[in-house]
């Protein structure tokens, strides 16, 4: 359980659901490579499936991700303008790799720390898929994520009722 003392469906929850990756590797080149691979990955996401624009960006120092030494993200922007941070990648280094003794055995057969990524989206994307496709009329989703597309039409349940009305419905 994450404590947040304002919480907001979807975005800022108590409880929320994330797809999280984690990988070792020999080199730092193919660390970095690979957590810049993942947020691209992300992006195509975003911007193929989900039809929502992003930018990718890297974090500053005081914004990235405790322990990592580069956070890359991508921020989605809103309908009120507002950026809206949708995913992102880190390249740890070897900080967790040290400070766990994470090791493999190198080509000379010496142990060395692995050079480390995580990466993540949640249901935080959910909110951003709402915010981007949706208005006081309603939410029309992407083909992509519904294929059927259906509307609602209000029908009285009696001649008392005005066409205008059935907004109140």
């Amino acid at each position: 359980v994450r404590w947040e003392l304002r919480t907001r469906p979807f975005l800022r929850s108590a409880e929320f659901l994330w797809q999280e990756g984690h990988t070792a590797h020999a080199t730092r080149e193919e660390a970095v490579e690979t957590a810049r691979q993942m947020l691209d990955v992300y992006a195509d996401v975003c911007r193929d499936v989900l039809a929502m624009p992003v930018v990718k960006g890297v974090k500053s120092p005081t914004e990235r991700f405790a322990g990592a030494d580069d956070t890359f993200t991508i921020e989605a922007l809103m309908q009120n303008g507002w950026a809206l941070q949708s995913g992102t990648s880190h390249f740890l280094g070897q900080n967790f790799a040290k400070a766990f003794d994470v090791t493999f055995s190198d080509d000379a057969n010496q142990q060395q720390h692995v050079w480390a990524t995580s990466w993540g989206v949640s249901t935080r994307l959910v909110g951003a898929l709402i915010m981007s496709h949706s208005d006081d009329s309603g939410l029309v989703l992407p083909p992509a994520v519904a294929p059927t597309q259906a509307v609602v039409v209000p029908i009285s349940p009696g001649p008392d009722k005005q066409p205008e009305q059935h907004a109140e419905l």
